[in-house]
């Protein structure tokens, strides 16, 4: 399990038992948290590396899909593996770099 994963599923072993209800709305709510968490970094990280602007028809389109995708990448995937936690440096690497270009910028624009 990943860190995300282990963290969310916290009181459940390897196997959960469906009859149990408490083990079920704990499976349901790690499930959900993960899908947030998924979605929201992967909407970060395709805001920071998409440099040009989108139509706002073209945006929900891309984000629609993109809320579609990150619903394949939780249930089967993001349990077992670190989806989130990539997605998580993808976004850090992103915005080290946003910040790097915008002071370079800056000073260039100061310097000029």
């Amino acid at each position: 399990m990943s860190f995300f994963a282990r963290l969310l599923f916290n009181g459940l072993g390897e196997e959960f038992n469906l009859n149990d209800q408490s083990e079920v709305s704990i499976a349901i709510r790690g499930a959900l948290i993960l899908y947030v968490i998924i979605l929201t970094l992967s909407i970060i990280t395709f805001k920071l590396g998409f440099a040009k602007k989108l139509p706002i028809f073209k945006s929900i389109i891309v984000y629609a899909f993109l809320a579609l995708g990150c619903i394949i990448l939780t249930v089967p995937l993001g349990i077992s593996l670190p989806i989130a936690e990539g997605l998580l440096v993808s976004t850090l690497v992103l915005a080290i770099y946003r910040l790097r270009l915008h002071r370079e910028r800056k000073e260039r624009n100061s310097v000029s």
